[in-house]
């Protein structure tokens, strides 16, 4: 890695490492811990869209299965938090593997609406059976969760867990990109035609991707479980796919720093903006329409293009 590199990766460090320190009070502690479980959820997402050109409206169902598998397991099964961790980790990349199957049948406006319909499914089943997911009641757990001899039910503890995902999922993600495979899956998204002709799998190569992205979005599921101690059918909801889309689109489809600036974003103006400004949904909207207007390809990417035609 070059020296640039480095001194990214020591500011993201530094900054995360900083906030607990900077931000004493427990309350917006939590609204940062959200806001980054909210991240992994959108970079997960980006790996489709970023990377795939491929735009889903159901990927919260990979934050909503493995949050009440969580849920269930340790409340009704009497799991320890390992064992339901794995277990809801296989189940939510399993469902990614198994929906993967069927939304590839069909790309663009024909993906886009399996997908939508996928998470539409699986959100009515939340609502509906009662008996397993407590429908509107929702599933709550007692506490977060103890994990090889550290104690997260504490807002600090819990935050370091949060931050730490994030800066494994960033690295992660980061080598994907890197890899052969990263480029690959951009050469399906740019020109799917010529990879064919090439011989490469278009087919196969979308749908690691989907995989990819189902078990990042697994990850956020169980953050999220374990950040609210509860989960209803909110978490598989249709605003909760859009609200990942709109993070990914507002920060900059195809960036690591941009799914994460749009999460925070939009975690700010929910919970912050929105305790001081009624018409918070408004802002919203404004805040995304003047940003498209501006920079079409999000925030990162517009700055970075300021920033080269400035230097220019």
């Amino acid at each position: 890695m070059t020296g640039r590199v480095w001194l990214g990766w020591a500011l993201v460090i530094l900054a995360l490492v900083a906030i607990p320190v900077v931000i004493s009070s427990s309350f917006y502690l939590g609204i940062v811990t959200h806001a980054l479980i909210l991240a992994i959820l959108a970079l997960s997402l980006n790996v489709l869209i970023g990377h795939a050109g491929m735009t889903s409206l159901g990927h919260a169902v990979y934050l909503g299965i493995p949050a009440y598998a969580v849920a269930w397991l340790s409340t009704q099964a009497g799991w320890g938090p390992i064992q339901s961790i794995i277990v809801a980790m296989v189940l939510g990349t399993a469902t990614s593997a198994f929906f993967g199957i069927l939304a590839l049948r069909a790309s663009g406006l024909g993906f886009l609406m399996i997908t939508l319909a996928l998470g539409q499914v699986m959100w009515g089943i939340a609502y509906r059976w009662v008996d397993l997911t407590g429908g509107d009641n929702g599933i709550r757990l007692d506490h977060r969760p103890v994990l090889l001899g550290f104690d997260f039910t504490g807002a600090v503890p819990f935050y370091g867990l949060v931050a730490t995902a994030l800066v494994v999922a960033l690295f992660c993600l980061w080598q994907l990109d890197r890899s052969p495979y990263g480029a690959c899956l951009r050469g399906t998204r740019d020109q799917p035609r010529r990879m064919r002709m090439l011989g490469h799998d278009v087919w196969r190569i979308r749908y690691l991707a989907f995989i990819t992205s189902g078990f990042w979005g697994s990850v956020a599921g169980v953050l999220y479980c374990y950040d609210y101690t509860y989960v209803s059918p909110q978490a598989l909801s249709l605003p909760q796919s859009a609200e990942a889309l709109l993070m990914v689109v507002l920060g900059g489809a195809g960036t690591l720093a941009g799914p994460v600036l749009g999460a925070i974003i939009i975690t700010v103006i929910k919970t912050v903006v929105s305790s001081y400004v009624d018409r918070w949904y408004s802002l919203l909207g404004l805040t995304f329409i003047v940003v498209v207007m501006l920079m079409p390809r999000g925030i990162v990417p517009g700055v970075r293009a300021w920033v080269g035609g400035r230097r220019a």
